[in-house]
């Protein structure tokens, strides 16, 4: 029930009745009484005040408040609640009545006795700004102070629509008032304060009561005590000079205002008073929380890369102000791609293989083949704000332009995108290149014209091993990842249908956003990309092909209960079937025979991958598939810069960081435990012919030396061994990685270029 007054005086009689006199008096009595600027310097007229009564927007009356908004899992669920305002709107039953007779009390005490306007303020206001020559003290009731919240609501982050709903001219105080009028005509004085009070502002990111009962006391506003409910009261006027956080004697004191209005107009006793005055504070601080932290299993990164999609998607609005404007609205209903499970299983990999505490990081998207959703996004370190807890916002996964850096090279795993190319422009997959160890990178054609080498400082290209020296065939050469091989193959095809390959596989910008270059080391892997784009990629492989764009978003049903529009996801055929049943093919030889042939899943589930490496050990890679799923594996500094030579990571001592034996073994852990339960499937392949190795009496000379045990000074028989006619495999380690200089990974270091 309304709290009541007497309204004895015949000037409060005369306040009640102005709502009812209309726009042209009001307007007469401000402009006239005032002594403000002329009516028609304002372009205002008091014919033009009474006309808009009726235009007010529907807006004024059931605001469309910022609030949170829900994101959940493919299984439906919740990831995280995110906003752009902290703000929870309640019904005035869901308020503690003493908040409601505070906020009155010191806000407007005669609120339930005059109309939309306060004519004993205005009154007063007049007299004092004729004294000053000017517009010094306004007389805005507590209806007017929810108009102008609601034009500052409406402004959003707008700076410049925030100063003209906070500009203190005529113009404004008249419209701010005729919008009061009508208010009071069509809603009851209650509802404009439940409305006022879920709108208001609390300080530190808190819009509402809900929300700030909780910041400041960690409770629900229902149950505010009495100095609890004046205090906040109090900061309404002024939350930056009272706030009790970095300002907590000017907090009390002006509490204890508001608890002598409560008892000057007998909503409190005299005991309950004193006993309030004579209270603490009693601050109860939570710390207010951007909604993705607050995501499980390390979703805060696929939390924020959903964000970002709906901020940046023309299928969200037209305009970057559309989608701001929808996200900071809220209330929206977000459902996502991301598989709880394989979430997990990509987390737990990720951050039992590394520790948050090492100088490198690691991070692991997955794929769905066919369909571009993304079922997995996880990194070593914590998502958040505090570096101290070797937190952090960059999403290692994805590219800068949705909240990444600026990638990391990929090494060798950008081989199979040459073969593809190769294999499309009709290169037989059984090609072979003379691959010598060393050699000077050759002119190549490009899409504008040819690149040549200088001739003053000839950039160079060399194999990881001495003993790689060819001829190899395409399958010895990815197994192998020759990187001599792949400049020749690169020289034949030409830079352009490589480059133009990688563009139908969703490689057009580097992760920075800038073009990638038509140069002969691309194929070895040295422009920056992430690993949501090599899963992408490869996961085209395992699709047969079908490349599908990325898609993190299922469905989105808005505040009102309307289903949004979401992103679908872009497919095309890539390439041919055959070609990507070869490149498939291709890379079951480097999970078989070759540098990842340690990384094998339970069962003997097939799949198919590559390592890479890059110079200096960066960054070192797994990116690989079976038909049901793509998954790829990062591992290196966060900044590019750490050399992955003579470190620990994970509480493992390494010597020299591999694909195979880095990025591997979380890539292995993440895929057994995502397939746990799955039904095994099998690759579409193609056949490749095993070349005829001649004998002696066919003039040849047979492989001599460590080359024809398959071993070496490091790996010894632990592993080496004789594929397709004579050519070894590098040896695998005793620390279950591709060991020793002459049985290193193939080339995965991405050559050496100058």
């Amino acid at each position: 029930m309304a709290p009541q007054r007497t309204s004895g005086s015949a000037l409060d009689k005369a306040s009640l009745g102005v709502k009812f006199l209309g726009g042209s008096v009001l307007a007469g009595v401000l402009v006239a009484g005032m002594a403000l600027p002329a009516v028609g310097a304002l372009g205002l007229t008091a014919k033009d005040t009474a006309d808009s009564f009726d235009n007010i927007p529907a807006d004024f009356k059931t605001p469309t408040l910022s609030q949170a908004s829900t994101i959940y899992d493919a299984k439906g669920g919740l990831i995280a609640k995110v906003y752009d305002r902290d703000r929870t709107i309640l019904t005035a039953e869901q308020m503690a009545p003493i908040m409601r007779k505070a906020q009155v009390d010191i806000e407007d005490s005669r609120f339930y006795e005059h109309g939309a306007v306060d004519l004993k303020g205005v009154l007063r206001a007049i007299t004092k700004n004729a004294e000053a020559g000017s517009a010094t003290q306004g007389a805005s009731t507590l209806t007017q102070q929810y108009v102008k919240n609601v034009f500052v609501e409406q402004a959003g982050d707008d700076q410049q629509a925030f100063l003209e709903a906070t500009k203190k001219s005529l113009g404004r105080k008249i419209q701010e008032l005729k919008y009061a009028i009508k208010l009071e005509e069509d809603l009851s004085k209650d509802q404009i304060l439940t409305n006022y009070l879920n709108i208001t502002f609390y300080g530190h990111q808190a819009y509402g009561i809900e929300a700030a009962a909780n910041r400041y006391f960690s409770k629900s506003a229902k149950d505010l005590t009495i100095p609890e409910a004046a205090m906040l009261a109090g900061l309404v006027q002024n939350p930056t000079a009272y706030d009790p956080i970095l300002h907590p004697q000017a907090a009390q004191t002006r509490r204890n205002t508001v608890i002598a209005k409560l008892l000057e107009y007998k909503h409190i006793s005299p005991e309950e008073a004193k006993a309030a005055t004579e209270s603490a504070l009693g601050i109860k601080y939570r710390e207010p929380l951007n909604g993705c932290i607050t995501a499980q299993a390390g979703m805060g990164f696929f939390c924020d890369y959903v964000r970002r999609v709906v901020k940046q998607d023309p299928v969200f609005g037209k305009t970057a102000t559309d989608r701001q404007k929808l996200w900071s609205q809220g209330g929206l209903k977000i459902n996502t791609t991301i598989d709880p499970d394989k979430q997990a299983a990509a987390y737990n990999a990720v951050t039992k293989k590394v520790y948050a505490t090492d100088s490198v990081s690691a991070a692991a998207t997955m794929v769905k083949p066919g369909t571009g959703e993304i079922l997995a996004m996880a990194q070593t370190r914590p998502y958040g704000l505090d570096g101290k807890q070797n937190q952090t916002v960059l999403n290692l996964n994805v590219d800068a332009a949705m909240g990444g850096g600026n990638g990391f090279s990929p090494g060798s795993t950008f081989k199979p995108i040459l073969a593809a190319a190769a294999l499309e422009s009709g290169v037989p997959i059984t090609q072979e290149f003379p691959s010598p160890h060393d050699m000077d990178y050759p002119s190549m054609s490009t899409c504008e014209g040819t690149w040549k080498n200088s001739t003053r400082n000839a950039a160079t290209v060399e194999n990881e091993s001495p003993t790689e020296i060819g001829p190899f065939s395409l399958k010895d050469a990815m197994a192998k990842s020759v990187n001599t091989y792949f400049v020749q193959m690169e020289q034949q095809v030409g830079l352009c249908p490589m480059k133009q390959m990688a563009d139908k596989l969703g490689i057009k910008n580097k992760a920075n956003g800038k073009p990638m270059e038509q140069v002969p080391s691309m194929v070895l892997g040295t422009q920056e990309v992430s690993p949501l784009t090599m899963a992408n990629v490869y996961a085209t492989f395992a699709a047969r092909g079908l490349y599908c764009s990325p898609v993190a978003i299922s469905s989105m049903v808005a505040a009102d209960g309307k289903k949004l529009e979401v992103p679908k996801p872009n497919c095309t055929q890539a390439m041919s079937q055959s070609t990507a049943d070869g490149v498939t093919t291709l890379l079951l030889g480097v999970t078989e025979k070759g540098t990842g042939s340690s990384l094998g899943l339970d069962g003997g589930r097939p799949i198919a991958g590559k390592t890479g490496t890059t110079d200096n050990r960066y960054a070192a890679w797994f990116t690989g598939f079976t038909p049901e799923l793509s998954t790829s594996v990062w591992l290196g500094g966060p900044t590019g810069n750490v050399s992955m030579k003579n470190i620990k990571i994970g509480g493992h001592p390494f010597s020299a960081v591999y694909g195979a034996d880095g990025p591997g073994p979380i890539w292995q852990m993440a895929m057994n435990d995502a397939l746990d339960g799955t039904p095994r499937s099998n690759f579409h392949t193609v056949n490749i012919p095993v070349p005829v190795t001649p004998t002696p009496t066919d003039g040849a000379t047979p492989p001599s030396g460590d080359a024809a045990n398959g071993g070496n000074n490091n790996g010894g028989n632990n592993g080496g061994g004789l594929i397709n006619g004579g050519f070894t495999f590098p040896p695998i380690g005793t620390d279950g990685g591709i060991g020793g200089a002459n049985g290193g990974n193939g080339g995965n270091g991405g050559g050496r270029h100058h």
